[in-house]
């Protein structure tokens, strides 16, 4: 699989695979802290408008089961 090229893409591909390592997914100020420090040169509003949008974006990959909670959707 190749890096995305846009700093949005690598936020995206980042996420997914977060919540394909936690299987009873991700709050939503746990997922934006572990982006954060997987790479400290994103900008904080930048992480936050990915995350919001994982559900828009992966309506098939991902939803939220609960307010704040995204999770894959493998693991419904």
């Amino acid at each position: 699989m190749s890096k995305p090229a846009t700093i949005t893409g690598r936020i995206e591909a980042e996420a997914l695979r977060l919540l394909d390592r936690n299987p009873d997914g991700l709050q939503w100020a746990d997922l934006n802290a572990r982006l954060a420090a997987a790479d400290p040169s994103w900008h904080p509003k930048t992480i936050n408008g990915c995350v919001w949008k994982l559900v828009e974006k992966y309506p098939d990959q991902v939803y939220k089961p609960a307010k704040g909670l995204f999770r894959l959707a493998k693991y419904r």
